[in-house]
Parts: structure tokens; C-alpha cells; sequence
């Protein structure tokens, strides 16, 4: 099967599925051509993800597709953006039409899930390597950045952190428990947090998705702010799935461990008071932002080890 038959085949139907009327012409030309709305701002972000260092290896193809377009949507997120579509450049080392009927099913899935199209992309032969990018929208002057945290501000994370991390100790499993198998879900199928960053926008003065780390995120946060914090220990939101595997190390994962691309955003008192319940119920007020540079923990214990630093390609490890 050459080249183009495996885009026909495969990804041209996810196009021709899930069409959107700012994406003014999709995959067949030389270029995708997006109409961007009067007064709005193209939010865009690319992401690579790589067999062996992002993902293990003979990872179940609709997984991969799902996290890997997952992770990229989580940006748009952060920004409070509306999602519009995504390219795919896709490096495999050979055409195995069910890796590649599995694939196209996880993406197909994915790419509804969270309202993106398919654009176009390319398809070569080499290490199994995904690299996507995504676009959306804003209206003029309105996305979210880390750099807006303001002293005062309270400090917010989404949803309950660590699970994808501890996910890691039970992929191999073939009778994962009911807890194993909770945690497991959060790392095959994250669900970025869409619709509540773009409710977040003219609330939050800041945020970021958490993939790498709660504590190595809110770093980026407070270094592009120029701002430092204090967080509460015991405040910080853990599923009882993870508490019931992990014991006293379940804090440890909460704060160190990515790929929740749950967001961390900062919101001044006097919004935070009046914030929708609707948005509120997805929030946990876990710290404060404060003038003195650093992050201090407070509140309880964990047993962090380089914890601000979070995932780095090119880190040397001791």
C-alpha cells in the first residue's frame, strides 16, 4: 500500500467527517487554508511525541492517538481557546493496515471528542514518531498566558492530579485491580479541559496545563509572572483511587507526576467569589500567589525529589 492509498484510506475519511466551517479547505492541497474569525487571534501549538521516551513501546495504536492529540489539545486549553483543527505528520516504520486501522479508529474518536478536524498533515517511514498541530481561536486579545499571575491571586487547579503518573506501575498488569484500572484510564484517555479554559477566559489571570508536573508547571507560571507562591499540602486534590494504591506517596504523585493535563490557573479573590458554580465544582483552591520569589510548600509532607524541575529531553540524570 503506497503512501497516498494510506492517507485515502485511513486518515482522508476523519477529514471528510468532522467538517468545520473555519477550515476553508482541508487535506488534497498543497496547504489547509483557516479562516480566522473577525476580531479573534489564531491560537496555535505543536507537539512531538516520540515510542520509547513519550509512550511505551507496542503502545495499542488507538491509545497513542488519543493521548497524543489529548496532550496537544491541552494547550488550547491553557489558552481558553476554541478548538478548529489539527495537522498530523506521522513517522512509522511500516504500513501494518490493523496498527493503522486501530490508529485512525483512536484519532477518529479523539478528533470528535474535542471538536478538532483533521487539516491535513504527512505520512513517512522511520521510528514511530507523531508530531501534531493544533489551532484554535480567541477572541481578540483574550487568551489566557502564564504570565498574567497577580499577587493576591488564588491559586486553582482542575480536576485530581497523579493518576496518569501512577498509571505507570500497572501498564503491564493483565488483571489490573478497579483502582489500577481508574488510574489507567487517566493516562490512556485524558480529557483536556476545554470547555472550562475557554469559560475560564476574563477570570483566570493566568494558566497552564499540567503535563509535566504540578509543581514543575506552576514553576513556569511563576517564573513567567515574575511572581513567587505558597501552596497547601493538604489541599492539593487526590483521587481515592490513587490515596488506595499509593498510601502516604499518593501527595508525592499529585505533585511530581504529568500527562493529567488537568489546568493550574490563578484567579483574584474578588472573581473567585463570584465565579459560576458551574465552573467552581471543577476547581480546588490549592495556594496563593505572593511577591517573594520561590515556591514554599505548607500544610503537610511529601517525599519530593527535584520536584520543580519536571520533565526535561535533555536533563542529565545523576
Amino acid at each position: 500500500m503506497g503512501e497516498f492509498e494510506l492517507i485515502r484510506r485511513y486518515f482522508q475519511p476523519i477529514a471528510d467527517s468532522l467538517p468545520s466551517g473555519a477550515l476553508m479547505l482541508g487535506p488534497g492541497d498543497d496547504c489547509a487554508i483557516q479562516r480566522i474569525p473577525a476580531d479573534h487571534d489564531l491560537v496555535f501549538s505543536i507537539d512531538t511525541v516520540v515510542e520509547g521516551i513519550h509512550f511505551p513501546e507496542a503502545f495499542p495504536a488507538d491509545h497513542l492517538a488519543w493521548r497524543a492529540l489529548a496532550a496537544a489539545a491541552s494547550d488550547l486549553a491553557a489558552m481558553g481557546a476554541e478548538p478548529v483543527c489539527f495537522t498530523l505528520a506521522l513517522t512509522f516504520p511500516a504500513a501494518d493496515e490493523q496498527w493503522l486501522s486501530d490508529f485512525a479508529r483512536g484519532l477518529a474518536d479523539a478528533a470528535r471528542t474535542f471538536r478538532l478536524s483533521l487539516a491535513g498533515g504527512d505520512t513517512t517511514r522511520g521510528p514511530l514518531t507523531l508530531s501534531l498541530q493544533v489551532h484554535g481561536t480567541v477572541p481578540r486579545g483574550t487568551g489566557i498566558r502564564r504570565s498574567g499571575a497577580q499577587v493576591g491571586d488564588l491559586i486553582c487547579v482542575s480536576g485530581t492530579l497523579g493518576d496518569a503518573g501512577a498509571a505507570l506501575d500497572y501498564l503491564d498488569e493483565q488483571q489490573p485491580s478497579d483502582d489500577a484500572k481508574a488510574v489507567l484510564k487517566r493516562y490512556h484517555h485524558p480529557c483536556p479541559r476545554l470547555e472550562l479554559g475557554q469559560a475560564l477566559a476574563g477570570i483566570a489571570t493566568s494558566a497552564i496545563d499540567i503535563s509535566d508536573g504540578l509543581l514543575a508547571d506552576l514553576g513556569h507560571v511563576l517564573e513567567a509572572s515574575g511572581a513567587g507562591a505558597t501552596i497547601d499540602l493538604s489541599t492539593v486534590p487526590l483521587s481515592p483511587a490513587l490515596r488506595r494504591l499509593k498510601g502516604d506517596q499518593a501527595l508525592g504523585f499529585g505533585l511530581r507526576a504529568g500527562d493529567d493535563y488537568e489546568l493550574c490557573v490563578t484567579i483574584p479573590p474578588s472573581r473567585w467569589s463570584s465565579v459560576p458554580e458551574a465552573i467552581g465544582q471543577h476547581l480546588t483552591v490549592i495556594g496563593a500567589i505572593e511577591a517573594e520569589s520561590g515556591l514554599r510548600l505548607t500544610g503537610g509532607s511529601a517525599k519530593i525529589d527535584d520536584a520543580g524541575t519536571g520533565f526535561d529531553h535533555f536533563r542529565r540524570e545523576s
